[in-house]
C-alpha cells in the first residue's frame, strides 16, 4: 500500500488501495465459507459442482449468504454423508501415510532444480561473490520475486541478523508488480464463490487500485449498493513461495553442517519463521478477522477507523472491505489545504498507537504513510495483513524499560531485557551485561526526548542482546520496527510531533490513581500468592534436607562463580606441562638408545632412537603452536 485514496489516480501518485493490495506483502488470510452459514460438515461448493448442478437441471445458485440452500439442492437435505475412506491411507510401524510439504504444494525435484538455476542466474547478475551493497541487495531481492521481497521486508526488522544500513535499505522494499489481467481476476472470483460474480457485484472497475506481487485490489459495487474494495490473491502465489522456502530449507541444512552453529544465526529457525509469515500472509481470512477486531477497537475513538470487512464474502484468497476515499498522510500539503491540523493528526495517531501497543496489545505492524488515510476527520488505518500481539507481561516490561532509560537505571533495563528473553540472568555474565547497558544508558538516557534516535537505540539494544546470547522475541522486534517506521513518517511529513514525548506522556497518564492502585493491589495479590506457595515449597524441601542431613546422606555441590576461565587455563597449563615432560622423556630415552647403538640399525642410525627423536620433535612443535594460537584467541576475547 503506498496510497492515499482508494480511487484511481495519476499513475505517478500511489493510491490508497495500494494500501490494501500494493502491499502484496500484506496479503494473507485462512479460508472459510464465503457464502455464510452451511450445514455442519457440508463441503464448500466449488465452481465445477455448480456447473454440474446447472447441467443436471438444478436451480441457479442463489445470491450471497444462501449457499446452504444451494448445497441442499445439490446433495439433498438429509444428513451429510461421511466421506469415503481413502485407500492410500495406512497405519503401521513402517507404512504410515504422511502429508508431506512437497505433496501438499505439488513440488517436484525438477521444478526445484529449475527454480534454483533461475535464482543462481539472477544472483550471478548481481555478482554476489564479490559482495553486495545494501542497494544491490534490495534490487536483487526485487528481481528474485515475491518470496524474496517478503524475505527482505522481514529481514529489515531483524537488525541482529543484518547490519543496520542493510535493514534501512530493505525497509524500502515494496511488492509492486505488473497488474493481473482483468479476466484472471474475474475467473478467480468465480472460482472462489462458485457462482456467477454478477450475483454478488453490480460492477467491478477493470483498472486496479493497486497491484502487488501477492494480490491486486479493484474498486467494486455490490448488488446491494455498497461501495467496496476487493483484494484478490494472485493464483499460484502460495505454491511459488512454498517452492522457494523448500529450497531455502535445503540451503539452511547444508549451511548448518558446514558453518559452526555458534558463529551464525539459526538459519533453519529463520526459514521456518519466514514460512509461518508466508502462510499467514497468503491466508486472507486472517486479514479479514484483523479488520473486524480492529474495527471494534476503533469504535471507542471518534477519530480512528478502519475499513469494515464483509465476512460472508471473504475467503482464503479474497477480501472484500469498505472502500475508503481520503488523503494519505504522505501528502501533508493536501491535508493542510483541506483544513486539517497536521500536529493534531500526528499527536492523535501516536497516542492511539501507544494505546494499541501498551494497553490493548493488538497493533498495526506496518504504519507506513500509504496505510494511513485521513477521511472525514478520521484517521483510517488500512491493510491489516501485518499485525502484532503483545501479552500483558510483555507490555508491562516495555513500560518498565522505557522508564528505566528515562531514569538511567541500568539494572532495571537489564532485568527488563532478560524478562523479554524469558531467561534468568547468567550470574557469570551479569556484570558484563550491566557494563554494556551502562554505555547505552549514558548515551541515550541523557539525551533530550526530542533528540532521541529510537532506531539507533533499538538497534543498540538488539545487538547487545545478541552479544550476550539473549534471544529477544520476534514480537518485540516487530514493535521496534513499527515504532521506527512511525517515527520516520513523522520526521518526514509531520516534523512538529515528537513520538517519544507523546508515548511517555501516554504511559504517565494512561491510568488514574485509583486504577493504578487497583492494578498494584492485584499485582501484589498475585505475587503474594506465588511467594506463599514458593515459601511452602521451600519449607518442604528444607524438611527433606534436614532428614538427609541427620542420616548422613546430604551432599553439597559448590560452584565458584567466575572460576570457569581460571580453571580452564589451569587445565591447559597442566596438560602442556604433562606433554613437556613426555617430550623431555622421549628426548632423553631416544638419546640413550641412539648412543647405545640399540638395533635395528639402518645406515648406521638406530631406528628406535631416530623415531623417538621424530615423535619428540612433532610433539614440541604441537605444543608451541597450541600456545601461540590459544594466546591469540584469548587476546581477541
Amino acid at each position: 500500500m503506498t496510497d492515499d485514496t482508494q480511487h484511481p489516480q495519476d499513475p505517478s501518485t500511489p493510491d490508497a488501495h495500494d494500501a490494501h493490495a500494493a502491499r502484496g506483502d500484506a496479503a494473507s488470510r485462512p479460508h472459510a465459507d464465503a457464502d455464510g452459514a452451511r450445514p455442519a460438515g457440508a463441503p464448500p461448493l466449488t465452481a465445477a459442482e455448480a456447473v454440474a448442478a446447472q447441467a443436471a437441471g438444478e436451480s441457479a445458485v442463489p445470491p450471497r449468504g444462501a449457499l446452504s440452500d444451494r448445497v441442499n439442492d445439490v446433495i439433498g437435505t438429509g444428513p451429510t454423508p461421511a466421506p469415503p475412506p481413502r485407500d492410500d491411507e495406512v497405519i503401521g510401524l513402517f507404512g504410515a501415510h504422511r502429508d508431506t510439504f512437497s505433496e501438499r504444494y505439488h513440488l517436484t525435484r525438477l521444478n526445484k532444480v529449475r527454480r534454483l538455476w533461475q535464482i543462481g542466474s539472477i544472483a550471478n547478475q548481481f555478482d554476489i561473490l564479490h559482495g553486495l551493497t545494501p542497494v544491490k541487495m534490495r534490487l536483487m531481492l526485487e528481481a528474485l520475486g515475491p518470496t524474496f521481497v517478503k524475505v527482505g521486508q522481514i529481514l529489515s526488522m531483524r537488525s541482529e541478523i543484518l547490519p543496520q544500513s542493510f535493514c534501512d535499505e530493505l525497509a524500502k522494499l515494496r511488492a509492486d508488480a505488473d497488474p493481473m489481467p482483468y479476466q484472471t481476476v474475474i475467473d478467480t472470483l468465480a472460482a472462489e464463490y462458485g457462482r456467477p460474480i454478477d450475483e454478488i457485484f453490480a460492477a467491478i472497475d477493470p483498472t486496479p487500485l493497486g497491484s502487488a506481487s501477492l494480490a491486486q485490489v479493484h474498486r467494486a459495487t455490490l448488488t446491494t449498493g455498497e461501495d467496496v474494495a476487493v483484494k484478490v490473491q494472485r493464483p499460484g502465489v502460495r505454491e511459488t513461495m512454498a517452492q522457494d522456502v523448500s529450497i531455502m530449507r535445503s540451503i539452511a541444512k547444508v549451511a548448518a553442517k558446514v558453518v559452526p552453529s555458534a558463529q551464525v544465526v539459526d538459519l533453519g529457525g529463520v526459514v521456518e519463521e519466514l514460512w509461518d509469515t508466508f502462510e499467514s500472509e497468503t491466508d486472507f481470512l486472517i486479514e479479514a478477522r484483523n479488520l473486524s477486531e480492529f474495527k471494534r477497537f476503533c469504535s471507542r475513538y471518534a477519530y480512528m477507523d478502519c475499513p469494515k470487512p464483509y465476512m460472508d464474502l471473504c475467503t482464503e484468497h479474497v477480501v472484500v472491505m469498505d472502500y475508503v476515499d481520503g488523503i494519505s498522510v504522505a501528502h501533508p500539503e493536501r491535508l493542510v489545504a483541506a483544513g486539517y491540523d497536521l500536529k493534531e493528526i500526528g499527536t492523535k495517531l501516536v497516542d492511539n498507537y501507544a494505546t494499541q501497543v501498551l494497553d490493548d496489545g493488538f497493533f498495526h505492524a506496518d504504519p507506513h504513510p500509504g496505510n494511513i488515510i485521513i477521511d472525514g476527520g478520521r484517521i483510517v488505518l488500512i491493510d491489516l495483513g501485518m499485525t502484532g500481539r503483545l501479552n500483558a507481561k510483555t507490555r508491562s516490561v516495555l513500560r518498565d524499560m522505557i522508564f528505566a532509560v528515562a531514569k538511567q537505571d541500568s539494572p532495571a533495563l537489564a532485568d527488563g531485557l532478560l524478562r523479554f528473553a524469558g531467561v534468568e540472568a547468567d550470574n557469570a555474565d551479569y556484570p558484563s551485561l550491566l557494563a554494556d547497558l551502562d554505555v547505552i544508558v549514558k548515551e541515550y538516557g541523557t539525551v533530550d526526548l526530542q533528540e532521541l534516535d529510537i532506531a539507533a537505540f533499538v538497534t543498540a539494544l538488539t545487538q547487545l542482546a545478541q552479544r550476550h546470547g539473549i534471544e529477544v522475541p520476534s514480537t518485540v522486534t516487530t514493535v521496534a520496527r513499527a515504532l521506527v517506521t512511525l517515527e520516520g513518517l513523522l520526521d518526514e511529513f509531520i516534523p512538529d510531533v515528537n513520538m517519544i514525548e507523546i508515548i511517555s506522556e501516554h504511559i504517565a497518564t494512561s491510568k488514574t490513581p485509583a486504577q493504578a492502585a487497583k492494578d498494584e493491589l492485584k499485582s501484589l495479590g498475585v505475587e503474594g500468592h506465588q511467594a506463599l506457595h514458593g515459601l511452602l515449597g521451600t519449607l518442604a524441601e528444607a524438611k527433606v534436607a534436614a532428614r538427609m542431613l541427620t542420616r548422613g546422606q546430604l551432599r553439597v555441590n559448590m560452584e565458584l562463580i567466575g572460576a570457569e576461565e581460571p580453571m580452564r587455563r589451569l587445565s591447559d597449563m597442566v596438560n602442556r606441562l604433562t606433554m613437556a615432560l613426555i617430550v623431555v622423556g622421549l628426548y632423553v630415552g631416544s638419546s640413550i638408545v641412539y648412543f647405545a647403538g640399540v638395533p635395528p640399525i639402518v645406515f648406521g642410525i638406530p631406528v628406535v632412537g631416530f623415531l623417538g627423536y621424530v615423535v619428540a620433535f612433532a610433539l614440541s612443535v604441537w605444543i608451541v603452536f597450541d600456545i601461540y594460537f590459544k594466546g591469540r584467541r584469548s587476546r581477541r576475547r
